[in-house]
């Protein structure tokens, strides 16, 4: 008994076909726009709301993305649907380039970034309230943290932070005299921003404030540097 095959059959099989064949040089598209951006597979998935596990089939060629999960993809990566599915096209759209971005990283707490002095997984304390690009080059436990309150205002000088300003702390650069630092006192639950002064064997946190009632505080062995402040966003 022969077997007839109709043609919306063989369309669909066709279709089908191309699609699988498409998606093999989709996935090589996907994972070299998204490791220009600095991206993992997590920050990736995070950023369009799928699991890890998925941006890992879309890279293998095992399936791709569809509609407007597609479209979000895109977005994420700084390109076009047609380019992403088709090679067609530019491999981003026609506008004005922003800062290069490296990767993106976790926007945490002053009680989070304390802990972040103690583990090593830095997943490990807890989800992130966002994640945020990072224009320049940072370790892989760089966070993001809001200033509060006025102590390292100062209006007057070429460095000052304002409250609501956005810095980024990388707890694996070198601190030295002058450094921005997070820093965890050993009495105290949560970090604290301060400017970091050696004299010697003596270190000092100050703040920028000129006006600050306790403008240097004396360490010796009861504090534990966080991170060090390689850049902010200022907020307006």
């Amino acid at each position: 008994m022969s077997r007839t095959v109709t043609s919306n059959s063989c369309n669909d099989q066709y279709n089908h076909w191309l699609y699988i064949e498409g998606m093999k040089t989709f996935s090589t598209r996907l994972i070299a726009l998204r490791e220009a951006l600095g991206l993992n597979q997590s920050e990736l998935g995070r950023r369009i709301g799928v699991s890890p596990q998925a941006v890992q089939k879309w890279e293998s060629g095992a399936n791709g993305p569809r509609g407007q999960r597609l479209e979000k993809l895109a977005s994420e990566l700084r390109t076009t649907v047609g380019y992403l599915v088709s090679g067609e096209g530019d491999s981003t759209p026609n506008v004005e380039p922003g800062p290069e971005q490296k990767g993106f990283v976790p926007l945490i707490s002053w009680v989070r970034a304390g802990s972040w002095c103690e583990v090593e997984d830095i997943y490990a304390v807890g989800d992130a309230e966002d994640w945020l690009p990072c224009p320049t080059s940072h370790g892989p436990r760089t966070y993001v943290l809001r200033v509060r309150g006025e102590s390292m205002n100062n209006p007057h000088a070429r460095k000052t932070f304002r409250d609501g300003d956005l810095i980024y702390c990388d707890p694996d650069r070198q601190a030295e005299n002058g450094s921005m630092v997070v820093v965890k006192l050993d009495d105290e639950q949560q970090a604290t921003f301060k400017q970091l002064i050696i004299e010697g064997e003596q270190k000092f946190l100050k703040a920028l404030n000129p006006n600050w009632p306790e403008p240097i505080i004396k360490i010796n062995g009861n504090a534990t540097i966080c991170g060090v402040v390689i850049g902010k966003y200022e907020a307006f």
